[in-house]
């Protein structure tokens, strides 16, 4: 594994956010209830999750009942502010329009028996929730392949990299161009990313 971390001035979150729209790995304790994982490992607010995160797909199933689900190793956990339009209506947790998808949602009291133990999800963002989830994803870490790593960081423009105050690179310290010129991750492995934003 190749850890990465990187301390970036204010305002710069936002050139991460892509990477979760198309997923990014997250060690998390599998096994337990979606809620649980939300509340006491993400350690998102109670009312944040009720109010705020209106759409969750896990394993490409819409949730309703964030207490009855369980999350797996490896399962994909999609995450969403309110979305517009009658399809927005339709996929909102708890929603007057609920119904109208029941062959797609997963069944309240739908449970894996698998044990509470150690593993790794994939985590997406969409529309509003990426900024505001994403800053402490970062500073928690995540996993990209070796490959979605390299490629994300050639492609970050000068801007980009006027911005980070420090890059460590297994524990050193490198220049900006030890990144862009690709190579430096373990192909074997992913990369264990962690981002910390300083204030204004």
């Amino acid at each position: 594994m190749t850890r990465l971390h990187l301390v970036v001035g204010p305002g710069r979150v936002e050139e991460f956010l892509q990477i979760f729209r198309t997923g990014v790995g997250v060690s998390v304790r599998v096994g337990c209830s979606l809620e649980d994982l939300l509340c006491r490992q993400f350690r998102l607010d109670e009312s944040y999750v009720e109010r705020r995160i209106t759409t969750i797909f896990l394993d490409g199933r819409p949730v309703d009942a964030v207490g009855s689900e369980r999350v797996r190793e490896g399962s994909t956990l999609a995450l969403s502010a309110a979305m517009p339009g009658l399809a927005g209506a339709i996929l909102r947790r708890g929603g007057a329009l609920a119904a109208m998808r029941s062959n797609l949602a997963r069944g309240d009291g739908e449970k894996s028996d698998a044990p509470d133990r150690d593993g790794v999800i994939t985590v997406k963002l969409f529309n509003l929730l990426a900024p505001e989830l994403a800053p402490g994803f970062l500073r928690r870490g995540v996993l990209l392949s070796a490959a979605a790593a390299g490629e994300f960081f050639r492609r970050r423009p000068p801007a980009f990299w006027d911005g980070c105050r420090e890059i460590l690179l297994d524990g050193k310290r490198v220049e900006a161009a030890a990144l862009e010129g690709g190579g430096w991750a373990h192909p074997a492995g992913p990369v264990a990313l962690s981002v910390d934003v300083l204030e204004a």
